[in-house]
């Protein structure tokens, strides 16, 4: 049966895609990033059909084993501003360290503050990482990989949605800056945005999802070490 082929989970995936990025240049509004949409599909799809996730995600874990290999893509044009690179390279190791102290921190304080168990407190400190980081992450803090999926997918649309507005709110226009505070906050799909809005801002934020996953990671094994619990 064709819903049962390990192709399903890969044609619904790339149909729901091309429909969301279809909607998203029709209309144009950031909230309806096609990744949003693509998901919004799947769901209504698995749900109408009443196909089980298991079923679909034969095929679409296919789609997940080529996160690793398009993140390090993404170094390609930032070979081609190299010289940017040397000329603020204290900047934006600084910026990004920034950035990854800020994301784990808010989340340990809102944890806190909202209440929330050790496992989704644990499960939401690599929200801001690419998947194939967060999910290892999380796996090695003790926390839940599905509760991590959905936390990184949230991230990087609220960061691809609003980041621009926050730009323009504070005057940021640095393309270095903004390719940075990307790809550090909200990773693959906040670069796709910073890919949008030009070759540099992408190139940089492409940079930032790597040097932030390394970053995000040595900072947890040092608390964890401090902690007591390596």
């Amino acid at each position: 049966m064709v819903i049962n082929s390990a192709y399903f989970g890969i044609v619904v995936s790339l149909i729901a895609y091309e429909i969301g990025l279809f909607i998203y240049k029709k209309i144009r509004i950031p909230l309806l990033n096609p990744l949003l949409i693509s998901i919004v599909f799947i769901i209504v799809v698995l749900k109408t059909l009443s196909i089980d996730f298991a079923v679909y995600n034969k095929g679409a874990s296919m789609i997940s084993f080529f996160l690793g290999p398009a993140t390090i893509a993404l170094s390609i044009p930032l070979y081609s501003n190299l010289n940017l690179l040397k000329q603020n390279f204290l900047p934006i190791i600084g910026g990004i360290f920034a950035g990854c102290i800020s994301s784990i921190s808010s989340v340990l304080i809102l944890s806190k503050w909202f209440g929330l168990s050790e496992l989704i407190t644990l499960s939401f400190i690599p929200k801001s990482v690419t998947t194939p980081i967060g999910m290892e992450l999380s796996s090695q803090l003790g926390g839940n990989a599905a509760l991590t999926i959905g936390m990184i997918v949230t991230t990087g649309i609220t960061g691809a949605v609003i980041g621009p507005t926050v730009f323009k709110l504070f005057g940021i226009k640095d393309h270095v800056s903004v390719g940075i505070a990307m790809g550090t906050a909200s990773h693959a799909i906040g670069t796709s945005k910073a890919m949008e809005l030009g070759k540099t801002q992408g190139a940089f934020s492409g940079l930032a999802i790597g040097i932030s996953g390394l970053i995000t990671v040595l900072i947890v094994l040092i608390r964890s070490i401090i902690l007591g619990l390596y």
